[in-house]
């Protein structure tokens, strides 16, 4: 995959959700679920708008040891998570990812 994408699709549980997936293919950001499809697309949108704010990334360590970031809007809200990461470095180089696409990738609509 050349091209880095949202990809909106919709759970078992009715509920739609997106994922941000880099230029390489790899999913990089997953999404809370969202009641409705524009509330999905609002998720987006407040990605597009966060993603380059280095204060808007909160880092934690999971209870296995292993990193995660969560991508935070302005009201403390978390908008997207990343996959878990084995190091500090690794996990860096997943918000340097987002940081990369996150504001310009196109939107696709697989609900």
């Amino acid at each position: 995959m050349n091209n880095p994408k949202y990809q909106i699709f919709k759970g078992n549980n009715d509920k739609f959700y997106f994922r941000l997936y880099s230029r390489n293919g790899q999913q990089i950001l997953a999404s809370q679920g969202y009641a409705s499809k524009s509330g999905c697309q609002n998720g987006i949108e407040s990605v597009k708008k966060n993603c380059q704010n280095d204060a808007q990334y909160e880092t934690k360590v999971a209870k296995n040891g292993k990193h995660y970031f969560n991508l935070i809007a302005a009201n403390k809200q978390i908008i997207a998570s990343s996959q878990m990461y084995a190091s500090v470095q690794t996990m860096k180089g997943g918000i340097d990812a987002v940081k990369r696409v996150g504001a310009d990738s196109d939107v696709e609509d697989a609900s």
